[in-house]
């Protein structure tokens, strides 16, 4: 039977069961079928290799590679122990206070005025008291009543956000009107804090503790909500068309962006006078190049406001703690406790060599530069990788990272290991290449990896080749050119012990929260350059899970020629927080015309005292700030986004106010104007590459464009896609020349707007694949990117949408906004117009959404009323690849089917609920 099989249905699967018998079920997968709307040109863009690896199964990038074994690391003098790291509190004794000894550590203690469902939910959480530094910071002066601001540092892992959560809460359950921002920098941490707030508040009633909230109960019963008196908590982040509103929320998390917006939105139609609290979480990226200025213009807009707003900024790496005090008027706390000790060493040559405190580890790398190691018996290597016989293990440090990644492993505890991003995919191959023996892992673990697999193969991406090899072994990757899907996927298998090592970028140590028993560092290096110290202490402070693990472990890797360098990044400071504002002066543009739009300054007076609030007032003199002030509202005026009368009086203008609006930036406002001014001459109408392009981001977006696919695209236009290259100014002897290696020029104001034209019109591109029904891994292949970032633009377009149709609402372009609207409909399903209404149903994207309308399922009533089981058969038509199951499989995959189709049928039921109420509403 084996022998007539044929290569073509040996998969994945098949060859990791032959390879290991411990395996107690096997999964038979098909071929991955081709799209089917892809063209005979758009297959043989690709090189011949490439268009070998399309066809390629997802088991054959294993396929016939032999395992390695991992070398071994002997300790030198196994009698001697390590001290703690600085980070931590926890000497060789534990001698950190508990509840028993001190009350006041108990949440229920009077003091903190926590209500006891509060306590409850934290209790069921595991967080039954708090350490010592959180008693002190919480009980400091102000804090507790909301009268004070804070601004406090706390190692990674150390227990900072329960201080934030605790002051936030208090405030929210003060008065039923109370609202509070949480403002984080990734979505990723925006979903995550959702889902533990969720968790916290839920089952909390705010009573009302005011002679109005009573009067209104009274006068308009029949409109009280469910959860009227419960917190209602609400993510904010890319695009929306719905206005947010106070109303709409109790507590917001969101992103800089979306919490600028808000605050913006609620100064301008006076009703910010409801946020008590604002918290700003990882402060140090004030001054971050891109997004940090936002953080400043937020919190400087709450503290020019007439009404008191408690804000509470945070930071595992604050250096100048003490200037962001003056400026925010905040009380200071400062801690390095680590509730789980860390270990730190340097890896050097295969010798690892002890450091128990920062200035520790520099010593040792001073003097292994002086190669005067022998001189001294403590700096001597505790342990040392032994070489490997490997020629793929040939790099010393390479040789490291496997050696400790596999050590990790078998002993069962979870390894991150952080490298640069085009290294990820090959250390997770390598390292799972000495983890196949699996006789020691528990056939639970194993099972639940094959599940794993399985949920992979019915994403719309299909399983990743590399991830087919890896996850078996209990190995897998994280980085930004995989899918968010994909991402979630992964995350939560490490979280859960599934995956014992992952291998990611910087990324993931400051965009979401996985602990790990050894983080190891391949390179200071990430890329060429050198990681920042920033950036250092937040991979380092992953180590040591509380609960799960007794202690932690970090390894830096250094190779021979980074040696220098890895001693100047020991030796640097964390760097000193400045203000944003001064990266750009644009930046400073956009803060003048935000504070005039939103009237909270109309003069020059108001406009200093809105200035004197900045952070930059704290660290740049006087005179320089009124230059850059001055003109900058000269700029302004002559840009005709604000107005200046003979009352010395400014005002904003349309412009002004649609620009604000949108969240864009000045300068990119007007060119938006311009665009769409000159569509509104010549718009075409008979194609959608012209309205897909109006609201493709015209920020600096990092695309590199394939001139050779730009012009096959440009080739099968028709008349219509011609006219629109044809009035944006695009030229096709242009796009010909570079196809041939030209080089696009620019120099000049006016060759940069045209180089930014034809990016813009390269993503619109993609757009137009993906708005037709083209998934992501296609688009992927088509245009030679990661799939992750074809993902990436529609997300950020969407958001650019959404700014999109809001600057036409102000400008009163009706008829553009809801061309816009439609388009960003069907980008956000990915869909056509026919399918745009089942694409709205949970589960139901793109390909999915097709698959039930061919069957016959073609409205969301229909969808409503099927019963779950006759649904089951069209998902399994739906999915990326055919599955064929052995029999003791097929329930379990039924299970999973049918459980799916049930959260269909049930999120169609209330989209159809509400298109009814909605003709009932319309009908009366």
């Amino acid at each position: 039977m084996e022998s007539r099989r044929g290569v073509f249905h040996t998969t994945t699967l098949d060859s990791t069961t032959l390879q290991q018998k411990t395996f107690h079920t096997t999964t038979v997968l098909g071929h991955k079928r081709l799209h089917a709307d892809a063209t005979d040109s758009e297959l043989q863009q690709s090189s011949t290799s490439r268009r070998a690896v399309e066809f390629q199964k997802a088991s054959a990038a294993g396929k016939g590679l032999p395992e390695l074994a991992a070398s071994t690391i002997k300790a030198v003098n196994p009698d001697v122990i390590a001290q703690r790291s600085e980070y931590s509190q926890r000497r060789i004794i534990s001698a950190t206070p508990t509840s028993t000894a001190d009350r006041s550590l108990l949440l229920s203690f009077p003091r903190y005025g926590l209500p006891t469902a509060l306590v409850s939910n934290l209790n069921s959480v595991g967080i039954k008291e708090i350490y010592p530094w959180q008693k002190q910071c919480l009980l400091g002066p102000g804090l507790l009543d909301g009268s004070k601001n804070l601004v406090y540092t706390a190692p990674t892992g150390g227990g900072k956000s329960l201080v934030a959560d605790i002051l936030m809460l208090k405030r929210v359950l003060e008065d039923s009107d109370s609202k509070a921002l949480l403002v984080l920098p990734y979505v990723a941490l925006v979903q995550e804090k959702v889902r533990w707030l969720r968790n916290i508040v839920r089952d909390i009633k705010r009573l009302p503790t005011s002679k109005k909230a009573s009067e209104t109960e009274r006068a308009s019963l029949w409109q009280r909500r469910p959860d009227q008196d419960a917190i209602r908590v609400v993510g904010f982040f890319g695009g929306g068309k719905v206005r947010a509103t106070w109303s709409d929320f109790d507590i917001g998390v969101c992103t800089f962006e979306k919490a600028n917006a808000l605050i913006n939105t609620a100064i301008d139609d006076c009703t910010i006078t409801n946020l008590k609290s604002v918290v700003l979480d990882e402060l140090h990226m004030l001054d971050d190049d891109h997004r940090g200025y936002l953080m400043e213009l937020i919190a400087t807009k709450l503290l020019s406001l007439g009404h008191e707003v408690q804000i509470v900024g945070m930071s595992a790496t604050l250096a100048n703690i003490d200037l962001l005090s003056r400026w925010l008027n905040a009380h200071i706390y400062s801690t390095f406790y680590r509730p789980v000790p860390i270990e730190e060493f340097l890896v050097h040559e295969g010798n690892i060599y002890p450091a128990s405190s920062t200035s520790g580890l520099l010593k040792a790398a001073s003097q292994l530069a002086s190669t005067s190691i022998a001189s001294q018996y403590q700096n001597q290597p505790v342990r040392i990788v032994q070489p490997s016989l490997h020629r793929e293990f040939k790099d010393p440090a390479l040789n490291a990272v496997v050696a400790l990644a596999t050590e990790t492993a078998t002993s069962g505890y979870g390894a991150l290991v952080f490298c640069s991003s085009h290294g990820c995919e090959s250390d997770a191959r390598l390292i799972s290449r000495t983890l196949r023996h699996t006789s020691q892992v528990d056939p639970n673990i194993l099972e639940k990896r094959l599940d794993l697999l399985a949920d992979f193969r019915s994403l719309s991406t299909g399983l990743d080749p590399s991830l087919a090899e890896t996850i078996p072994s209990g190995v897998a990757f994280h980085h930004a050119g995989l899918t968010t899907e994909e991402r979630d996927l992964i995350a939560n298998a490490y979280d859960n012990g599934l995956l014992k090592v992952l291998v990611a970028t910087c990324s993931l140590a400051a965009g979401i929260n996985l602990p790990a028993r050894r983080v190891i560092l391949h390179n200071a290096r990430m890329g060429r350059d050198l990681v920042g110290p920033s950036m250092l202490r937040q991979m380092r402070g992953r180590a040591g899970r509380k609960g799960k693990d007794e202690i932690g472990e970090t390894y830096l890797c250094c190779r021979k020629n980074d040696l220098k360098d890895v001693i100047e990044l020991m030796h640097a400071e964390l760097p000193h927080i400045s203000s944003g504002l001064t990266t750009d002066r644009h930046r400073i543009q956009r803060a003048l015309l935000e504070v005039i739009a939103i009237r909270l300054a109309n003069s020059r007076d108001t406009v200093d005292d809105y200035i004197q609030k900045t952070l930059l007032n704290q660290s740049m003199a006087p005179d320089v700030i009124n230059a850059h002030v001055e003109s900058s509202l000269r700029d302004l005026v002559e840009m005709g986004l604000i107005h200046f009368d003979e009352s010395a009086s400014y005002t904003a203008t349309r412009l002004g106010k649609a620009i604000v609006s949108s969240s864009l930036e000045p300068e990119d406002g007007v060119f938006v104007d311009r665009e769409v001014k000159r569509a509104l001459r010549a718009f075409v109408m008979d194609g959608e590459m012209h309205v897909l392009y109006m609201f493709t981001p015209v920020q600096e977006f990092q695309v590199i464009i394939n001139w050779q696919v730009f012009r096959s695209e440009m080739e099968g236009f028709d008349d219509s896609g011609l006219r629109v290259m044809t009035f944006l100014g695009l030229k096709p002897t242009q796009v010909n020349k570079m196809a041939q290696g030209g080089n696009l020029k620019e120099t000049t104001p006016e060759e940069k707007e045209a180089a930014r034209v034809y990016r813009r019109f390269y993503m619109a591109l993609q757009l137009r694949d993906l708005c037709n029904e083209m998934p992501i891994h296609v688009v992927s292949r088509k245009y030679d990117v990661p799939r992750g970032t074809v993902q990436t633009l529609a997300q950020t377009c969407q958001g650019f949408a959404a700014g999109m149709i809001k600057f036409c609402e102000h400008m009163d372009w009706g008829a553009m906004a809801a061309i816009l609207d439609h388009f960003s409909d069907r980008l956000s399903g990915g869909a056509k117009s026919d399918i745009l209404a089942l694409a709205k149903i949970t589960f139901v994207k793109s390909r999915t959404a097709r698959v039930f309308y061919e069957n016959g399922f073609k409205t969301v009533a229909a969808i409503a009323n099927a019963d779950p089981k006759e649904l089951v058969p069209i998902l399994i038509q739906a999915q990326p690849s055919k599955v064929r199951l052995k029999s003791k499989d097929e329930e379990k995959y039924g299970e999973k089917l049918l459980a799916k189709a049930r959260v269909i049928a049930d999120s169609a039921n209330r989209l159809w609920q509400m298109e009814m109420m909605q003709q009932a509403y319309e009908e009366e």
